[in-house]
Order: structure tokens, then C-alpha cells, then sequence
């Protein structure tokens, strides 16, 4: 039988915007236990995403949802054969993963402070380009191909 779920606590909004939202980035963000840097980074991006005349929370929101998968796969062991299932993905999980792969989009790129990589991460996301959104298509496309064994889903 599974364990009982336990409950969250709530996060503190962050201090320059009020956003739940903002506080997990920066903790998705930082590294070694950096959070300071982190900080600086995510505040530095959303300021470049102001500089060029746009609403930085809207603009990260936005970039968030398009970044969001719907669909995902999970290996299911049927009989000696792996298959890849596809299910939805829970919000929670989706807008971890809409984190993850924007940070690490934004790593991946080279010769740019981390803070401007970002910025320009979210902003092609918020135009449904770049690296990251690429990532959820390939998810979105690898369960359209394997919606065959969705029967095998539990």
C-alpha cells in the first residue's frame, strides 16, 4: 500500500515580485546551495525581460506554460517487453519540469552570463521557440507515437 501524502508547506512569495512561482525558480536555479546567486541570476533576467518593454512575471508565466508538457512517457515492464506509455503529467510535475528544461536550455548555451541566457531562453519560449520548447515537443511527439500501448497505462 502507498504511504499517505504528506502536506507541503506553503512558500513564501519572493520579495521584488510576490510570486510563489519566482521563489521556485530561484530554488531550481541554484546550485551548491547558492541561493543568493541564484537570486541575482533570476532577478538580472527578469530585469532584461523589462528592459525590453515586457511584464516580466506575465512573460515568465507564459513562457512556463508553453514550455509545459501535457504528455509524457513511462517505461512499463509488460511481459518481458519495455514498452513506453504515455500519460498526462501531473501540474505539479509539469511546471517542474517547464523549470528544468529551461535552465538547462539556458546552461547549454555558451559565452553569455548565465542571467542573459535566461532571459533569452524565456523569451524565445514566450514565442514558442528555442530549446526548451523544442524538449516538449519531442515528449509531446514520442507519446503520440507510442499511443498504442496506452491501454497498458495503470
Amino acid at each position: 500500500m502507498r504511504r499517505p501524502l504528506k502536506n507541503k508547506h506553503p512558500r513564501r512569495p519572493d520579495a521584488e515580485y510576490g510570486s510563489e512561482a519566482i521563489t521556485r525558480f530561484i530554488n531550481t536555479v541554484m546550485l551548491d546551495g547558492k541561493k543568493d546567486t541564484a537570486r541575482t541570476v533570476v532577478y538580472d533576467a527578469l530585469e532584461i525581460i523589462r528592459s525590453n518593454e515586457l511584464d516580466p512575471l506575465e512573460t515568465f508565466e507564459t513562457a512556463i506554460r508553453n514550455v509545459a508538457p501535457l504528455m509524457e512517457v513511462r517505461s512499463r515492464r509488460v511481459g518481458g517487453a519495455n514498452y513506453q506509455v504515455p500519460r498526462e503529467v501531473p501540474q505539479q510535475r509539469r511546471v517542474s519540469l517547464a523549470y528544468r528544461w529551461l535552465i538547462n536550455a539556458a546552461r547549454a548555451k555558451k559565452g553569455k552570463p548565465m542571467a542573459e541566457k535566461l532571459a533569452n531562453e524565456i523569451l524565445m519560449a514566450v514565442k514558442n521557440e528555442g530549446d526548451a520548447v523544442k524538449k516538449r515537443d519531442d515528449m509531446h511527439r514520442m507519446a503520440e507515437s507510442n499511443k498504442a500501448f496506452a491501454h497498458f497505462a495503470w
